[in-house]
């Protein structure tokens, strides 16, 4: 079982790595520093709740693991 100190972690790294890639998409498509910003903020907020959720889910569930 991975504890909640690493999904954290993961949740964390994965979303810096999201928030670069979506600031650049963001400006791209707005040609505002400002807008793409805060859009890549907001998804990012978004986008590490959900992680948390979705892998704390599934540490509760047994299918597919070797014990």
């Amino acid at each position: 079982m991975e504890t909640r100190r690493r999904t954290l972690l993961k949740a964390l790294i994965w979303n810096l790595i999201g928030l670069a890639s979506m600031s650049i998409v963001g400006y791209a498509l707005s040609g505002s520093l400002r807008l793409g910003g805060g859009i890549a903020v907001a998804n990012t907020l978004l986008g590490l709740v959900c992680y948390l959720i979705y892998e704390r889910i599934w540490t509760r569930i047994r299918w597919g693991r070797h014990v």
